[in-house]
C-alpha cells in the first residue's frame, strides 16, 4: 500500500464520473472541480481503478455532478466491481434518478449508496436545490433499501435556520429504513455569503448524543464518530476540513471527471493530469509514476492553510 509523506496510506478513490447535475444546491462544492473538459470513458475510468488497485486502494466512491446522469453508468460500475483488488464501489448520488435503476446498479455491483437527504420538507427542498424532486429522491431511498444497497447513508448538510430543526425527524426516517444519518458540517470554501448565512455547528448536536448514545464508534477515515442509539438510530458526524483530525487521518485521492488525478478536495494548484498520458498511449509504469507523483503532491490541507 502505498502512503504519502505524512504517513497516510492511500486505501481509497473518490472517482467524479461527471460535472453535470440536474439539481442546483446552495452548498454545492461540485468535488473542486473548476472547469472540467469532458469526461473519462468507462475503459478508460477502468484502466486507472485497475493501476491504483495495484497500488493498495481497495475502495471506489462514484461521484459527480449527479453520477446517474451517465448513460453508461451501468457499465461503469461493472467495469470498475470487476477490477482485481477493488473490495467496494459504492456511489454518492442525489437519487432523483435512483429508483429506476437501483436494482441494475446493485446486480452491476455497486454495494452501497449515499444519497443527499437534506430536508423531509417539500418547500425546504427547492430552497435548498431550485427543485420540485424530493418525492423522487424518497422513492429512490426506499428502493435502494428494498434492492439491497446497504447500509443507505443519508446525508444532511446543517444549514443554518433552513434545516436545523429537522435532525430527529431525519433521525427517526432513517432509523424506520435500517439506514444512516450522516450530519455534514458546512464546509468553507470561501464564498463568505453562503457560510456565513447558513454554517451551524455541529457541537451541539454530538454534546445531545453523547447525553443519549447506546455506544460509540471512531471510524479511521477522519476520526469520524458514529453514534448508536438505543432505539437503534446509527448518526455519524462529518466535521469540516478545517481541523487537524480529519485532514491527518484522511485515505483517499480524487480524480476528476475530466481525468486529473487531485490530491486534495480544497486545491486546484497540484493535479496531475493522467488523462492525457493515458490517452496518447502511456504503459502502466508511465501511468503508476503519475499515481505516485500525486500521493507525493498530498498534503493536510490543515497544514498549508496556516502558512
Amino acid at each position: 500500500m502505498v502512503s504519502d509523506r505524512f504517513g497516510r496510506s492511500i486505501r481509497d478513490i473518490r472517482v467524479s464520473l461527471t460535472h453535470r447535475c440536474n439539481l442546483r444546491c446552495i452548498y454545492c462544492h461540485g468535488e473542486g472541480e473548476c472547469n472540467p473538459g469532458g469526461e473519462l470513458e468507462a475503459s478508460e475510468i477502468e484502466r486507472i481503478v485497475a493501476m491504483v488497485a495495484d497500488e493498495g486502494v481497495s475502495r471506489v466512491k462514484l461521484t459527480g455532478g449527479e453520477p446517474l446522469l451517465r448513460r453508461d453508468i451501468l457499465e461503469v460500475v461493472e467495469r470498475i466491481s470487476s477490477v482485481p483488488g477493488i473490495e467496494e464501489v459504492s456511489m454518492t448520488t442525489n437519487a432523483t434518478l435512483l429508483q429506476d435503476v437501483a436494482g441494475d446498479l446493485k446486480e452491476a455491483g455497486l454495494k452501497r449508496v449515499n444519497v443527499s437527504l437534506d430536508t423531509l420538507v417539500p418547500e425546504r427542498y427547492r430552497e435548498i436545490t431550485g427543485f420540485d424532486m424530493l418525492d423522487s429522491v424518497l422513492r429512490g431511498v426506499d428502493e435502494a433499501v428494498r434492492v439491497g444497497l446497504n447500509p443507505v447513508k443519508a446525508n444532511m448538510v446543517l444549514l443554518r435556520e433552513v434545516n436545523d430543526d429537522e435532525i430527529w425527524d431525519l433521525v427517526r426516517f432513517t432509523r424506520e429504513r435500517k439506514a444512516i444519518l450522516q450530519v455534514i458540517e458546512l464546509v468553507d470554501l470561501g464564498d463568505d455569503s453562503v457560510f456565513q448565512r447558513f454554517h451551524a455547528d455541529v457541537e451541539p448536536l454530538e454534546s445531545e448524543l453523547q447525553g443519549c448514545m447506546e455506544k460509540v464508534a471512531v471510524r479511521s477515515m477522519h476520526k469520524r464518530k458514529k453514534y448508536f442509539l438505543p432505539d437503534g438510530s446509527e448518526v455519524e458526524i462529518v466535521k469540516p476540513v478545517h481541523n487537524s483530525d480529519f485532514c491527518s487521518n484522511c485515505t483517499r485521492i480524487r480524480l476528476t471527471s475530466d481525468g486529473k488525478l487531485k490530491p486534495c478536495l480544497m486545491r486546484n494548484d497540484n493535479l496531475v493530469d493522467i488523462a492525457e498520458p493515458l490517452r496518447n498511449g502511456a504503459d502502466s509504469k508511465t501511468l503508476r509514476e503519475l499515481f505516485l507523483k500525486a500521493v507525493n503532491l498530498r498534503e493536510p490541507y490543515y497544514r498549508t492553510g496556516k502558512e
